[in-house]
């Protein structure tokens, strides 16, 4: 998610708040560096936006609504519809069993986070078409045990 360059800054943590953090973070493969940031600016978004949580592996974090969606996936949902934002998202709303004021949050977030989600969207949408591709022709086991007996041997 952290796209921004690297300062250093020095901070003071207790005992127990280092050492939470250091067995954490070797928990998750990571370290306690890597994982304070990823909690400060997960925390930071939480505190700008009520009702975000973050989900998913360290490597693949991704915001999303308390007990509801992504938030990509809101906003995938709300490009599909048309007419203006109000519209859309009234017509979600009826869709599914989100609340437009959780639909309002997660625009927000989207609105401040915009290119993680719409990076999000379009994986989702890549992989979603590769499924969709026909799988290339191959022939079946017997047609293969057919071809074999039927070629000659080549020496």
């Amino acid at each position: 998610m952290s796209t921004s360059r690297v300062i250093t800054t020095t901070l003071r943590l207790s005992q127990s708040a280092s050492r939470r953090l250091a067995a954490r973070a070797a928990r998750e493969g990571t370290t306690s560096t890597a994982l304070l940031d990823r909690l400060i600016r997960e925390g930071v978004d939480q505190l700008d936006h009520p009702g975000i949580v973050f989900r998913g592996p360290m490597n693949d974090r991704r915001a999303a609504l308390v007990a509801g969606p992504d938030v990509w996936e809101v906003v995938a949902r709300l490009q599909e519809l048309d007419g203006p934002v109000e519209r859309r998202i009234e017509v979600l709303s009826a869709k599914s069993s989100l609340h437009s004021t959780k639909i309002k949050i997660a625009i927000a977030y989207a609105r401040d986070h915009g290119r993680e989600i719409i990076e999000r969207i379009g994986r989702n949408r890549e992989a979603a078409e590769a499924i969709r591709r026909p799988a290339p022709m191959r022939p079946s086991v017997a047609e293969r045990d057919y071809l074999t007996l039927v070629t000659p041997l080549r020496e």
